[in-house]
């Protein structure tokens, strides 16, 4: 019997574009996304370095291009985030112990809260016990740790805990602590059917 559910953000909730974000950091002037933009957006996303680092650190593959203009083009990896899932979370909230967890960083959050309104924003995170995010808490799927960090704070059984995540290796990570996964496409499924995923989960 499932009794805490720990959810991924991006895709599951608010809907995300990565292609449409590096066609416009093309459009800059970036010539293609490379190992060390990845080591980069790896080191913003785990809180080893600010917003200013993160920014100067593309800028220096897209020297033409503004901080601002950069940071722009950063944030149209966010799309929608329906109002059907929103309120679908809450309708949840009050029959299971839930935890957002998310591989993100400061400037998505502050403008996915700008976009929105704190108030759209607020409602979404008080229907979890807690919320982490990868540039607070310094944990980054897949890295198991970050799940166990998750499990041993709140004293979570892995076997009664759902994991709901896109990402076919944070799902692979979850599965070796012993967590059920709904590896969720967000092509052909909604978060909204989750309750009917669960009929078919083994015990």
């Amino acid at each position: 019997m499932i009794d805490a559910i720990i959810f991924d953000f991006g895709d599951v909730f608010i809907n995300i574009d990565k292609e449409h974000c590096h066609n416009q950091l093309k459009k800059l002037g970036l010539k293609e996304w490379n190992s060390e933009l990845d080591i980069l957006n790896h080191n913003y996303e785990i809180g080893k370095i600010d917003e200013i680092q993160f920014m100067g650190g593309l800028q220096k593959h897209i020297p033409n291009a503004s901080v601002l203009e950069i940071r722009d083009a950063w944030n149209t990896v966010l799309k929608d985030f329906p109002e059907n899932r929103l309120e679908f979370i809450q309708m949840l909230a009050p029959k299971y112990k839930m935890y957002l967890l998310s591989n993100t960083d400061r400037t998505h959050i502050e403008k996915f809260e700008h976009k929105f309104g704190l108030s759209f924003a607020r409602d979404f995170y008080s229907c979890f016990e807690k919320v982490y995010f990868s540039f607070e808490f310094g944990f980054r799927k897949p890295d198991e740790k970050a799940f166990q960090f998750i499990l041993n704070n709140h004293h979570l059984i892995p076997k009664k805990t759902l994991f709901v995540d896109d990402n076919a290796d944070n799902i692979a990570s979850a599965k070796n602590l012993g967590l059920k996964t709904w590896h969720l496409n967000p092509k052909t499924e909604d978060v909204v059917q989750l309750l009917d995923y669960m009929k078919n989960l083994n015990d």
